[in-house]
């Protein structure tokens, strides 16, 4: 009953639509109605701006970090913990709020993993940066950072098997809600990441 509530609890958090609320308060903007209709970081660059951006990938990292935080903290366990990282990535991909949709996952599951450990947090995130600025795709460092997760998990936790199957869960989830970017990546039109210059026909 305890995990449970701690997955009820952890998905509700997640499934806040930060991406959306940003747009709609800050920019009085759907963010669903422009460049890709995604509700996350990288389509809120194209979007809103750099200032829009950040703060959707504070906030949707924040909505990982805070539960498996939380239920850390009280110590629950790593089970317990991996289980509120896996529904809080849950609550943002397939948020109830927007009619079982939302976010690609990254930046809530990149959250969760410093969560779980901040030196396997900080190698997710190090490989997002080096894919991302090796490519100039974000998918394709979603992906490095994302492979790196479990493994790094694994060490870092010296062995925990929930933290490791937590970062094999998220990364086969990254990889569904990417299918349409391997797509491109495949026929070469998928788009790079562009600082500047947000764009509404820019597909993600």
């Amino acid at each position: 009953m305890t995990l449970f509530l701690i997955a009820v609890c952890a998905f509700a958090v997640g499934s806040i639509p930060f991406g959306y609320l940003v747009g709609h308060f800050g920019y009085r903007k759907d963010i669903r109605e422009h460049g890709s209709g995604n509700i996350g970081a990288m389509n809120a660059l194209r979007s809103l701006g750099k200032t829009g951006a950040a703060a959707v990938l504070v906030l949707d990292a924040a909505k990982g970090f805070a539960p498996a935080f939380f239920v850390a903290e009280r110590g629950y366990g790593d089970a317990a913990a991996s289980i509120a990282a896996a529904a809080a990535v849950l609550g943002h991909c397939f948020s109830p709020w927007l009619r079982g949709r939302g976010g690609k996952g990254v930046a809530t599951s990149f959250g969760a993993i410093f969560a779980l450990n901040v030196y396997a947090g900080a190698i997710a995130a190090l490989g997002w940066i080096a894919g991302a600025l090796a490519t100039q795709y974000s998918s394709v460092g979603s992906f490095f950072g994302s492979l790196l997760a479990p493994i790094a998990l694994y060490i870092f936790s010296y062995g925990s098997v929930a933290q490791t199957l937590y970062g094999v869960f998220a990364l086969l989830l990254i990889a569904y809600t990417h299918r349409d970017n391997v797509a491109r990546l495949r026929e070469g039109t998928e788009n790079p990441i562009r600082l500047s210059g947000a764009s509404n026909d820019i597909v993600e």
